[in-house]
């Protein structure tokens, strides 16, 4: 008869997740996690086989939490698009308080590390990035419903120049730049953002 689990998997999990978010994946070795998780070998591979299936089920948990957020606040229902877009910005590179070092984001980072090398992360990043890029266009839509952007507005290539400035703060958060620096880079992003004509 075989014994029940001792731990709380989904607990393990996000534990998981804020190692690999901290090191990468293959900077985190199975004794580390083995260490982290306070799980023996044996405990581990039991319940997630591998390293690598640990890695999915933690890449799942964040997008679960993370991009879930994100696309929370993008949401511009109770302000102007162009505000929801700044305030979701600067929440993206909000530096890390003490001496905890910044981490960007951790499926942004999966992507640089492992690019398509992986299938199976790659298509968990290319469907975290694809959140973001809806996320983008129905605050656009909605700015652009409301007056704030013009009519003729070019979704598609908005939500792309906007996505890819998304990427470049996540790196350089990531890198460490002055965050006074990346503030002026979202500005300069929100600035770029055709406004839509008056009244004749």
């Amino acid at each position: 008869m075989a014994r029940p689990r001792q731990f709380d998997e989904q607990d393990v999990v996000a534990r998981a997740t804020d190692l690999f978010w901290r090191r990468g994946y293959h900077a985190t070795s199975v004794r580390d996690l083995g260490e982290e998780l306070e799980l023996t070998p044996s405990s581990m591979y039991r319940t997630f086989k591998d390293k690598h299936t640990l890695f999915l089920r933690a890449l799942d948990h964040y997008r679960a939490t993370e991009s879930a957020e994100a696309e929370q606040r993008l949401g511009a229902a109770d302000r102007p698009a162009r505000q929801a877009l700044r305030d979701w910005l600067l929440w993206l590179v909000t530096c890390p308080t003490g001496d905890e070092p910044a981490r960007g984001c951790l499926v942004v980072n999966t992507a640089t590390e492992l690019g398509t090398t992986d299938a199976l992360v790659h298509q968990r990043t290319e469907a975290a990035f694809e959140v973001t890029r809806e996320a983008l266009r129905s605050l656009l839509t909605e700015g652009r419903a409301q007056g704030e952007l013009p009519a003729d507005l070019d979704l598609d290539a908005a939500v792309e120049l906007l996505f890819t400035t998304v990427l470049g703060l996540r790196v350089r958060e990531r890198a460490g730049h002055d965050h006074a620096r990346l503030t002026t880079a979202v500005d300069a992003a929100i600035r770029a953002l055709p406004t839509a004509a008056g009244p004749a």
